[in-house]
């Protein structure tokens, strides 16, 4: 498989902007109200322009800001509430990506107050590796919700919001993206299965650890990725601009 895997034939800019229109495509996207963020060795990051959105985003209303989220490259601003990234980003110095979004099937989930059920193999990659905020602490522009919300995901790298929506928090941009559309696939075949009236059956501890370590790994996440990012770019070409 590594052997077969070529280099991404995107820049990083283009994929950040391809990652949001994937996700807008997916039903992240519907509001101004997630974020996309990538940090950098110096301590900022790429973000989106408030004002834009994930299904208007390109490379050209990207904005790089600094910890004050005061942009230091780019026309705009960003989300005001994107601030809680950067308490992740103090207390996981293995983070370097984070989506946020309110997607439907997923915030469902959390506002009905219950936990992910691992319980289909294509969402092994949350297998043990799902936390959950049992409480909604307001909108989070301020520190307060960026210290809960943080403390709350804790070292996993997925987090269900009570009456809000998701995190997922990677080392790179791929897993973040990856890990956020894999969230919302699995809260929509948990509702769907539950609806009909049927508890999601038990899987074996071992089987889902080694199905875990397989579908989380570099290679297999960085594939899929630029999977999602050549079909984008053929929808959206206006996004690499």
């Amino acid at each position: 498989m590594i052997e077969t895997m070529n280099e991404s034939r995107f820049s990083e800019l283009e994929r950040i902007a391809l990652a949001c229109r994937y996700l807008s495509d997916q039903g992240h996207g519907n509001t101004l109200a997630g974020q996309i963020s990538v940090k950098l060795h110096d301590d900022s990051f790429w973000t989106t322009e408030f004002s834009t959105g994930f299904a208007d985003a390109s490379v050209s209303n990207l904005v790089r800001v600094d910890a004050n989220l005061d942009v230091v490259e780019g026309k705009g601003m960003a989300n005001p509430a994107t601030r809680f990234h950067l308490w992740v980003y103090s207390t996981r110095p293995d983070v370097r990506s984070i989506v946020h979004t309110h997607p439907p099937h997923a915030s469902a989930l959390a506002m009905c107050g219950e936990p992910l059920v691992v319980s289909h193999m294509d969402v092994m990659m949350f297998y043990e590796d799902v936390a959950y905020l049992n409480r909604w602490p307001g909108v989070p522009l301020a520190n307060e919700e960026g210290r809960i919300i943080s403390g709350a995901l804790g070292d996993k790298h997925s987090i269900l919001l009570a009456n809000h929506g998701i995190l997922t928090a990677g080392d790179t941009l791929a897993r973040a993206v990856y890990l956020a559309v894999n969230l919302e696939s699995a809260a929509r075949l948990q509702l769907l299965s539950t609806s009909a009236g049927y508890k999601p059956l038990s899987i074996d501890s071992e089987l889902a650890a080694d199905a875990k370590r397989f579908v989380t790994s570099a290679k297999f996440v960085d594939a899929t990725f630029e999977y999602w990012c050549r079909q984008t770019a053929r929808r959206y070409p206006e996004a690499c601009e």
